[in-house]
């Protein structure tokens, strides 16, 4: 059993691609009247919309519907100039963003735009000091900072976000350090493979397997025993299919991969089966790893809704 506070189900859909202001749109409005919280978006220099602008029209064509990147990375970014267009947003939405921050993963990124790839250590490390950068400069008043990476002076941020002192903060990770990071920071922590080769591969899925997210999730209860109750627990899924052949589905899984059947079977990042069957694996992730925030992708946004109906807010 977990850990974890009992938290009320939210659910997320992650989108990154639209051929049209009201392609986009449309996708926004569809996520909220099918009754999903919030809408993300990755940061990535591939064939996706930038999540600045995007991310502010979605919160426009929209009236609940929360925002926010899965994530932010920390290395593309000066922290004060991606803290001010953030706060920009939590204001121009009315107090509507999430804050995802990483430290950087894809290695297709950097050498395409000439970005140094540094070291695990060396982009955490950039990432935690951004973080506090992002944090600072929307307290209020004046921010200084010295780090090894950035140096704030005498900085007073505008404007400032309508979430005080600052928007909930998501941070996402599969590794010890990134995961303990984000147990003692983070509003929001989210659980994913290890991505250290820096693509998305046999290594990584491996590291999605039941067994490895209960190591994973162990690294945060333990990180974060003093503030378990502040700790909301996410995970954005990969495998989704709402189907009567959830055997077949999970083997041709599989096989892609070449991972054993049951690594997929058991992982909680796949949803898999039918409605009754998807929902019977959410409350059971819940119950075993504490996750609340469920986050599926923009092409299983009707096929989901029945479980976001369901279970949302329960």
């Amino acid at each position: 059993m977990s850990e974890f506070p009992h938290r009320g189900f939210r659910f997320g859909v992650q989108a990154s691609r639209a051929a049209s202001a009201r392609e986009w749109a449309d996708l926004a409005r569809r996520a909220e009247a099918n009754g999903y919280d919030v809408l993300t978006m990755p940061d990535h220099f591939t064939d996706q919309l930038a999540p600045v602008p995007a991310l502010m029209a979605a919160a426009d064509a929209t009236t609940d519907l929360r925002v926010g990147a899965l994530v932010f990375d920390n290395d593309y970014k000066h922290p004060v100039v991606l803290a001010k267009e953030l706060a920009t947003i939590d204001l121009l939405s009315d107090g509507r963003l999430e804050i995802g921050l990483g430290a950087g993963w894809m290695i297709s990124d950097y050498e395409e735009a000439g970005i140094p790839y540094d070291t695990p250590k060396v982009r955490i490390d950039r990432f935690v000091e951004g973080l506090r950068v992002i944090k600072g400069t929307m307290a209020e008043g004046r921010f200084s900072f010295a780090g090894e990476h950035y140096t704030i002076t005498d900085y007073d941020g505008q404007p400032k976000p309508v979430q005080r002192p600052c928007p909930p903060v998501l941070i996402g990770g599969g590794g010890k350090r990134v995961l303990s990071i984000a147990a003692r920071e983070a509003d929001i922590v989210g659980i994913n493979g290890t991505l250290t080769a820096g693509v998305i591969g046999v290594e990584a899925v491996g590291t999605m397997t039941a067994a490895e997210v209960d190591k994973k999730v162990a690294i945060v209860a333990e990180a974060g025993a003093h503030r378990l109750d502040d700790i909301e627990m996410n995970i954005r899924t990969f495998f989704v299919k709402v189907t009567d052949d959830r055997r077949g589905t999970v083997d041709a899984i599989a096989g892609m991969f070449g991972i054993p059947a049951e690594f997929v079977e058991e992982s909680p990042f796949a949803l898999i089966g039918s409605v009754e069957s998807v929902i019977e694996t959410v409350l059971a992730a819940r119950e075993r790893w504490g996750f609340s925030y469920f986050i599926v992708g923009g092409e299983n946004i009707e096929e989901i809704a029945p479980v976001v109906a369901a279970l949302k807010g329960k």
